[in-house]
């Protein structure tokens, strides 16, 4: 409980302290607690944007050739057609789409490696042939033709062109007429199948669906399991999560909502729905490891499948939830992934319990991972059945599964 208590402070501190000043090289100047939209009024059409960009980056390659007279095979780019290109600090190209940026990790979708993530610090150059949507740290969000040299950050948009320093980068995304290109996810699948003296069988299943924007990311996870043991089914519990943040500051994000869903017939809860909203920080940000800290005041609905005489089947009551994420690369191909959820309440919803997950990616390829998963579900006050049989309050699961990554 300390624990808590003083990542709360540190949380509160740190949101405090967070720095308003901004140095935009175009001196807009807006309301630093909320960024405006600059819209393109050029009435250029999408292709001939590009047009301009495709002029601009003629204009600098002239300037170079003058300044050089000689340009070395290493200096030459390629030209965005129908895709964006991507160089690597040691002077690779990569043709492909751009997912989109967040926590100075780029995502891109390439033909010949599948979808692979940069650390921004790794990138020289980025190229784009779509249209991205890019939120500038305390000040704006600029549609428009990306281009990123070394540290400079130009935006075009029709007649207009923006210059930025790459550290003002908060996010960005395509800003895609087709809905599909802001989506991405993985799916994972756990089966354990054992016969002999006893014949029992595990399914279990993850999810985790991510709508990302320039200046938002909306996510949905869903983790479900049911067993069997001698034909007779011993476990049937499914949950889904939701949480939406809009993104503020490099570091600093509001949750106008967040959510979950929760069922789980030999814990004695039918229905169990949680909704409220919050603020979140990130408190460690660098190139191999990431931890948020985010909470806030709810409400939870819970409907029993039986109660003892003279108990409600159901309950309102009111909560606060705080969670953590932390996300450490430990190696090129492996992750981890610590996701923690507390959760306060009153007596009749349980008075606090937690749902904590513990998760190793290992990439095989691209796009298929092996995971290795440990899942600890916990409730202080399970509300007894029918009979008078209180659940136990722990509830453990380790997982081995697949993961398809799209």
């Amino acid at each position: 409980m300390k624990f808590i208590f003083l990542c709360l402070l540190l949380y509160s501190s740190l949101a405090a302290l967070q720095n308003s000043d901004t140095n935009s090289t175009n001196k807009l100047s807006v309301d630093e607690t909320k960024l405006i939209k600059i819209e393109d009024t050029s009435g250029l059409s999408e292709d001939e944007v590009r047009q301009v960009a495709k002029k601009i980056d003629k204009k600098e390659a002239k300037k170079n050739k003058e300044i050089k007279k000689r340009v070395r095979w290493e200096d030459l780019s390629p030209t965005p057609v129908q895709s964006d290109w991507v160089e690597t600090k040691s002077g690779e190209w990569f043709r492909g789409k751009i997912k989109g940026l967040y926590n100075d990790k780029l995502e891109f979708d390439s033909d010949e490696v599948g979808v692979y993530t940069f650390d921004l610090d790794d990138i020289k150059a980025i190229k784009s042939y779509q249209i991205l949507s890019v939120n500038i740290e305390n000040l704006a969000s600029i549609s428009g033709i990306l281009r990123l040299d070394g540290d400079k950050l130009t935006i075009i948009q029709g007649d207009e062109k923006y210059l930025f320093p790459k550290s003002q980068i908060v996010s960005f995304a395509p800003d895609a007429e087709l809905e599909r290109n802001l989506w991405s996810g993985k799916i994972t699948f756990n089966l354990d199948i054992r016969s002999g003296n006893t014949k029992q069988a595990d399914y279990a299943s993850q999810i985790a669906l991510k709508r990302r924007t320039a200046r938002s990311i909306l996510a949905f996870d869903y983790l479900g399991r049911i067993s069997f043991k001698d034909n007779e089914e011993i476990a049937n519990d499914h949950r889904i999560n939701e949480k939406y943040d809009r993104y503020i500051t490099r570091h600093f994000f509001w949750t106008p909502l967040f959510s979950e869903y929760y069922t789980d017939k030999y814990k004695n809860i039918k229905h169990q729905a949680t909704a409220g909203f919050g603020l979140g920080y990130t408190l460690i940000d660098t190139k191999k490891t990431l931890w948020n800290l985010s909470g806030g005041p709810a409400v939870i609905y819970t409907q029993f499948y039986t109660v003892e005489t003279g108990h409600n089947g159901s309950n309102y009551s009111p909560a606060m939830e705080l969670s953590t994420k932390f996300e450490r690369e430990l190696s090129a191909i492996t992750d981890f992934t610590y996701d923690y959820k507390l959760t306060f309440s009153d007596r009749d919803a349980g008075v606090y319990k937690h749902h904590m997950i513990i998760k190793f990616e290992n990439d095989l390829t691209s796009w298929f991972d092996l995971d290795f998963t440990a899942i600890w579900d916990y409730v202080d006050k399970p509300t007894e059945d029918a009979q008078g049989i209180k659940p136990k309050s722990s509830d453990y699961q380790f997982l081995v599964g697949l993961g398809i990554e799209f």
